[in-house]
């Protein structure tokens, strides 16, 4: 199965914590993909900094690039003001609106561990949600 991960799932994945197994099987799959907005990527790397260094974040962002994680880049028109709406009607980050546009653009379900944020989407239908834990 194909996947949207945001910051949660991906750090969850590198520092082992409870879940990182499903995380790592949906990078091991052989019939999927995992993305990854790289707003999100932005918040991995600035939590590994906020708690080691650049260098940690940066091993951080290889780590996951040479686990399988697909970088996604979009911000055009469309995907932001699908982010702003998603934020507007919804009261989540600005990372993770821009996580459900992209899981909306490419049609697959978001992966995270953030009940705080997500709970209320899963309830909303805005996007599918797995949880990881």
């Amino acid at each position: 199965m194909s996947y949207v991960l945001d910051a949660c799932a991906m750090i969850a994945y590198l520092r082992g914590e409870p879940g990182s197994h499903v995380v790592d099987a949906a990078l091991r799959s052989v019939t999927g993909r995992c993305y990854a907005h790289a707003v999100n990527m932005m918040e991995v790397y600035y939590d590994f900094v906020r708690v080691g260094s650049p260098f940690d974040a940066d091993s951080a962002v290889h780590d996951l690039a040479a686990a399988g994680i697909h970088i996604r880049m979009d911000m055009d028109e469309a995907l932001w003001k699908d982010a702003g709406m998603i934020k507007v009607a919804n009261r989540v980050s600005l990372a993770d609106s821009l996580c459900l546009s992209l899981s909306r653009r490419l049609a697959l379900p978001v992966l995270t561990s953030d009940h705080h944020e997500f709970d209320m989407i899963v309830a909303s239908g805005v996007a599918k949600v797995v949880f990881l834990r």
